[in-house]
Parts: structure tokens; sequence; C-alpha cells
């Protein structure tokens, strides 16, 4: 068989680390599929690993506006499957108006359907964008003759509002590259931590609305009034201008309190990865993920985590790591407090998180996936 991969709007980010980690780990003759064709513009192309039974279809509308990209998507990746004898059609990126069939789609977007979490943008394009994406992913879905969700809370979410066979859905998690492994430290006790070495608090991800770095940094701010060492580390891109207003007003207001926090906007992965050996704990604060893989990787870093009790998080993390509202700054502080107060409970906690984290592998979601799309494929011919 002939798998075809639509990777018309995969540009950047975790899609496209999925798509490349996916292809990498994947042994697709074990399903009896020959050959796998990916048609993407170039950038995208060019991180993918060669493979002998890997076509890599570069097509220069894929290298235009996203008018281009859907106008591509929507009239010509059906006829070049077709002509390319496709058996199946991959669509990771979740949204499809072609007429190809059969084809697989993939949720790896839950914002557009948390009603909450849209309406943290207001009045804005931002939620207008949002709300067309619900439109059209569920559209998808509901054509689709299977969807990969990437967690059980993800496809609950989706299905509790739209009719949709849960026959034709599957679950399978992302993966964790072996690069972020690191087994967990010696713990250091509380008594160790002075202003001269503070406990090093790291947390990753982009800012945004529904990541609430500012609450994170009120409560450190509470905690540094009661003279507890600690330092924030915060990795990520200013995307969104209204959190980083939110967060540069709470910067501001920490100063007051001696708050020290490290914010690294560009950083390159050999850096990223000192900071992780570096720090103490981590600290993740999002309210919407479709999977968590930030999490995940941090799971598989050795560090102790305090975690938003939202969305996916729990199910990723189970009971290694110390939950707590994102939305609420005391109960982050006090959640922190009892962790950096706590070293048996920190050295309980990053063995159990690294175990955990064990269960997640790019092999393992290879070989998931490739067995949903021969299922589906067969499926269709009885």
């Amino acid at each position: 068989m002939i798998l075809g991969i639509d990777a018309s709007n995969i540009r950047g980010g975790g899609g496209v680390t999925h798509l490349v980690e996916l292809l990498r780990a994947a042994e697709p003759k074990k399903f009896d599929f020959e050959k796998v064709i990916v048609w993407g513009g170039s950038e995208t192309l060019a991180k993918l690993d060669e493979k002998p039974w890997l076509k890599k279809e570069a097509v220069s509308f894929l290298d235009k506006s996203l008018f281009h990209r859907i106008f591509w998507q929507k009239f010509k990746l059906s006829e070049v499957s077709t002509k390319s004898k496709c058996n199946l059609l991959f669509i990771p990126g979740g949204s499809f108006s072609g007429k190809f069939i059969p084809f697989v789609t993939m949720n790896q977007n839950l914002l557009p359907f948390e009603l909450k979490e849209i309406l943290r943008y207001g009045f804005s394009k931002e939620t207008l964008r949002l709300f067309l994406l619900r439109i059209i992913q569920s559209r998808t879905f509901g054509r689709a003759d299977g969807i990969i969700f990437l967690t059980n809370y993800a496809r609950k979410k989706v299905l509790d509002q739209f009719s949709i066979n849960i026959s034709k859905t599957t679950i399978i998690n992302h993966g964790i590259n072996l690069k972020f492994f690191n087994a967990p430290r010696v713990q250091r006790s509380y008594s160790d931590f002075i202003s001269e070495s503070p406990s090093k608090i790291l947390y990753v991800s982009f800012i945004g609305e529904y990541k609430h770095q500012w609450k994170v940094v009120e409560a450190m701010s509470i905690l540094k009034k009661e003279n507890i060492p600690l330092e924030l580390i915060l990795v990520g891109d200013l995307i969104e201008k209204s959190a980083s207003k939110k967060l540069q007003n709470s910067i501001q207001v920490s100063d007051k309190t001696g708050l020290i926090v490290r914010h690294y906007e560009k950083i390159s992965y050999e850096d990223i990865q000192k900071l992780y050996l570096q720090a103490d704990l981590f600290i993740f604060a999002s309210s919407c993920e479709t999977f968590g893989q930030i999490l995940t990787e941090a799971m598989a870093s050795g560090l102790p985590i305090v975690c938003s009790s939202l969305s996916a998080m729990p199910e990723l993390l189970g009971k290694s790591g110390v939950y707590f509202n994102p939305e609420n700054s005391d109960e982050i502080a006090q959640k922190v407090k009892n962790l950096i107060e706590n070293k048996e409970l920190r050295r309980k906690l990053s063995q159990d998180a690294f175990e955990q984290s064990k269960n997640f592998s790019w092999e393992k979601c290879a070989n998931e996936t490739f067995h949903f799309f021969y299922s589906t494929v067969y499926s269709q011919k009885k």
C-alpha cells in the first residue's frame, strides 16, 4: 500500500516535531505500506530524514501564503493523491475539505474546543480564528475515516461537543526524544537554599494567555516575601501581546519583593539543556494542552514537578507531581513552598515522574499510528 501525508500546513513547532519523529521511528513495511509520500513546503521537507521508502514531494505553492496553502490542499491534494495511487491520506493538521477517501486526521490543537480558553482572548482576531478552526476541524472530524487523539481528555472534550462515532477514533500519545532523558539528581536539603544559591524554578513555554506565567510570578513574589530563597527562570517567546504585557507588569511589581526573574526568549538547545540540569524544580501552569509535550520532556529531565491540575496534565503526570489551580497565585505559592521544604517528596516525585516518562516513546507512537492506518484501510474494504 501507499500512504500519502499532507504537510501543507505543518510549518513549525509541535507539528513538525511530530512528523519528523514519527517518520524517523516508523517501519511502514511492517504494516503493509511500501511507500510513504509527503507533500509539503521545502523547509518542512528538509527536516525529514532520508528513508528508502519515503518520497518527499516539494510543492512551490506551499512555500507561499496561507491562502496558497489552503487552495492547494482543497483543490490539488486529492488529485495528486489519486494519481500517486495512495490507499490512505493522513492529515496531521486536523483540517481537510478535499474529496479524497479514505483519510485519517489528527487532533493536535485542543484550544478551538475549549470555550473558556477561547474567551480569554476577548473580542479579537485570535478569537475569530479559533472559532473558525472549531468549525473547520469539527467538520473534518465528522468526515474522517479515522481520528487520532493524543489523550483521553482531548477525545472526551471533542466527542462531548460533536456527534462523532468513537469507534473510528484512537488514542496515541506522542513520544519523547531520548536527548531529554536525565536521571533524577540528588535533591538539596531545604537548608541548602540560601540567597547565594536559591532554589531555581524553571518554566518552559511560550508566553500565552492560557500559560499563566504572570500568575507564577505573583506566586513566587509571595514566597519571596516569606524570605524563601528562590529564582524563577522563564523560557519562551513573547508570542501573544496581551499575555506578554501581563507578564511584564507582574515582573515590575515583583521587583519590589526582590524576586529574581530571568526570562530567555530565544535560547539554543544546548543552553536549555543546561537550564534543566541546573534547575531544582519544574513548574507548568498551562490550563489547556492537547498533549503537553513540554510536560513529558520535563518528566524525563529528572526534575520534581509542580503542575496545573487542568486539561490533560493529570493524565500524563499521574501521581508523580504536585497540582495547583493555575489561576490562583496563592495556591501555586503554597504548593511550591511545600515542595521546596520537603526534600524527600522532591526525591520521590522526580523518580516517579522519570519512570512514568519511559511510557512515552516515538517507536511506540509510530507503531500504533501505522497500525491504525492499516486498520482504517482494511475496515473500508469490509
